[in-house]
């Protein structure tokens, strides 16, 4: 009876082990027919010396000052002379291939200030590529290198994903060319900080560096996103990676291919998320729309009668949920639409018409390839800054400042962001990018400063080391 009842048992649990077999994918043949169209993407920058003769090592003050206490030149130098040294530095990442002609997608933040862009193939076949072009906002870029009949990805319908789908990633996790991960679905329009025109999709595949900008598939072998962010503590994946939907990075690639800018919608408001006692307090029924803080004067919503205090529900027939859901509706939108908004307004539901308009930082947003123009407006810590709008500063409640539009180097290090807004440097004001040079010039190189940092409703200190990075 009970050797029965074991042969019974083992039956059963292989029965239940083949039933659960089936319901794993296999991803066998998305490997075999997608991995060829993946790429490596190898990014060389030419970084400017800052004395150390060791070129790609940082400079180390305890490191020279063991040479200059024993009266001992540095290594390979004359005695006193360290004249700048200016080295390569060297980064990975990943792309697909969008086209037989060898146009490829990718993230902008893997080529951005490229000197030169590697392509390797999955045959080992190595390319130069030109960067057609690239968009900050998005973080797309598209590549193009001279080669023909090349396998391409066919691309699929973000939309049609659901949560809790399969999903894989092809890439280039530290460097490891070609590598396959897999997981599913963990959320759809995800909104990150600094991230408001991509709804991102995120997942639980494993992505590490060297992933950026390769492409997430569909269990048809479609491509639906491009893998362009993790959240991590250890610098690895911890199952928490975003992709950006290939109908956003396709719609940004074709302008770009069409003439490099890129042309998005602009209201001219400033807004903030609603939350339970605001929509009690305006007697709403639900927290739901973006509610406008300020109008900008003679903008698309100031001509259009939207009013600060009104709740924005609907754009162009989409449903704003959330206040993220807002600029993403409206980037969409080509400049010079005409447009129904409804608003909640006091009480009643009113619906205006908005003609948009272009958004004025669309320039700034997109990455000049004129490298000579992009690195003289770089500061001595690394920063890109812009004066900010009447608007802009209406929102800092009078308080004056500077927007970063890019961080690099020294202040990127220290973890100043673009979207960051520099209220001052060691206590001195600095309303205007003249006013932040002549205080940041009077720093001597290897000093440290205290920037101060407005960033969302906080502010901050910063300590950023000075150096000359031009």
């Amino acid at each position: 009876m009970i050797k029965k009842l074991v042969t019974i048992s083992t039956f059963l649990l292989a029965l239940a082990g083949t039933a659960f077999a089936k319901e794993l994918p296999d991803f066998t043949e998305l490997a075999e027919k997608q991995g060829p169209s993946v790429v490596n993407i190898s990014v060389t920058q030419v970084v400017q010396g800052n004395g150390n003769p060791f070129g790609g090592m940082q400079d180390d003050d305890q490191f020279n000052e063991l040479f200059r206490r024993f009266g001992l030149p540095m290594p390979g130098m004359p005695r006193g002379q360290m004249p700048p040294q200016d080295y390569k530095s060297q980064s990975l990442g990943s792309g697909f291939i969008i086209s037989g002609d060898g146009y490829i997608l990718t993230n902008a933040h893997v080529v951005n200030e490229a000197d030169e862009v590697i392509v390797k193939l999955s045959d080992r076949r190595e390319f130069k590529a030109k960067i057609i072009g690239a968009d900050r906002r998005t973080d797309i870029a598209l590549l193009k290198i001279d080669a023909a009949g090349l396998p391409k990805v066919s691309i699929g319908d973000p939309n049609q994903l659901k949560v809790g789908e399969w999903v894989a990633a092809i890439g280039s996790p530290f460097g490891l060319e070609n590598t396959m991960t897999a997981g599913i679905v963990s959320a759809k329009g995800r909104a990150l900080p600094q991230e408001n025109f991509v709804p991102f999709i995120q997942t639980d595949v494993a992505i590490n560096p060297g992933n950026s900008g390769g492409p997430l598939f569909n269990l048809k072998g479609e491509v639906v996103g491009i893998n362009s962010q993790i959240y991590s503590r250890s610098g690895g994946s911890m199952g928490l990676s975003f992709a950006i939907p290939i109908d956003v990075a396709v719609d940004i690639s074709n302008q770009l291919k069409a003439g490099g800018k890129i042309s998005r919608g602009w209201l001219g408001v400033s807004i903030q998320e609603m939350t339970k006692e605001l929509a009690d307090s305006f007697g709403m029924k639900n927290s739901n729309g973006a509610l406008v803080a300020g109008v900008e004067k003679n903008g698309p919503a100031d001509k259009g009668d939207v009013q600060a205090g009104d709740v924005i529900l609907k754009l162009d027939g989409k449903t704003i949920n959330t206040s993220s859901d807002l600029p993403r509706a409206v980037g969409s939108v080509k400049p010079g639409k005409v447009v129904s908004v409804e608003v909640f307004r006091k009480g009643a539901v009113k619906t205006l018409s908005i003609t948009v308009g272009e958004a004025p930082s669309d320039k700034d947003e997109v990455i000049s390839q004129n490298k000579g123009t992009a690195k003289s407006e770089i500061n001595r810590i690394g920063l890109v800054l812009r004066e900010l709008t009447p608007q802009q500063k209406k929102n800092l409640n009078g308080k004056t400042g500077l927007l970063v539009t890019e961080s690099q180097g020294s202040a990127a290090l220290a973890g100043i962001r673009r979207g960051d807004v520099v209220l001052g440097v060691n206590n001195n004001e600095v309303p205007t990018i003249e006013r932040f040079n002549k205080v940041l010039a009077a720093i001597p190189n290897g000093k440290t400063v205290a920037v101060l940092v407005q960033r969302g409703d906080s502010t901050l200190y910063v300590p950023v080391k000075v150096s000359d990075a031009k």
